[in-house]
This record gives structure tokens, C-alpha cells and sequence, in this order.
């Protein structure tokens, strides 16, 4: 295994594909994951994050749905995951970069 911090760096990162194509986000990384991850060392790892946080974000935006008709609710929880949708990618592309593990608040371990 090599270590290859920039292919983990632009994973984290290719999440902000959603500002552009609306997918994007969800599957550059899971293929990149799925290609790369017995080749480059930390990319099981950091890939499985990234997939992790993916799923948990989707379960979060259909839970909010429904909590617009509660006093609106579900758009004050459109606003904060659309934050973290921008955040976190950022936070763990630096983590990667200093070979850190990394660490998406609120995510739930599906893999």
C-alpha cells in the first residue's frame, strides 16, 4: 500500500460535486473508494467515513420533510445540514492532508 494524501484530500472534497451536479457528491467518492481502497493506505478508512456521513446526511434530509409542516421546522434543518454538507467535507480534506483520521459529526456507522 502507498500513502497518497492528495487522492484523500480530493475525496473528501469531490462531496462539494453536489453544489454542481447534485449527485456527484455521493458517487466520485464511492468510486474512488471502491477502486483505490486496498491500493492507497487510510483510504478503507477514510472512504468508509465519507459513505458513512453521505447515508446519515440523506436519512437527516428525509426526516426533515416532514418537520416542515411543524412550525417549519424542517427548514431550520435544511439550513444546519446544509452546513455541514459544506463544513465537514472542508474540516476532513485538512485532516486527511495532516494524516489524521477523520471524524464526521452526527454521522451513524452503516459500514
Amino acid at each position: 500500500m502507498r500513502r497518497d494524501k492528495q487522492l484523500l484530500v480530493i475525496t473528501h472534497l469531490s462531496q462539494l460535486l453536489d453544489l454542481v451536479s447534485g449527485i456527484g457528491g455521493f458517487l466520485v467518492p464511492l468510486i474512488l473508494w471502491a477502486i483505490k481502497k486496498d491500493e492507497v493506505y487510510g483510504m478503507e478508512e477514510h472512504g468508509k467515513a465519507i459513505l458513512n456521513f453521505r447515508i446519515s446526511m440523506f436519512i437527516y434530509v428525509l426526516l426533515c420533510i416532514p418537520l416542515i409542516l411543524l412550525f417549519g421546522l424542517g427548514i431550520l434543518g435544511f439550513m444546519v445540514l446544509g452546513i455541514f454538507y459544506l463544513i465537514f467535507p472542508i474540516i476532513n480534506a485538512i485532516r486527511a492532508s495532516n494524516e489524521e483520521e477523520p471524524n464526521y459529526a452526527f454521522s451513524i456507522s452503516f459500514l
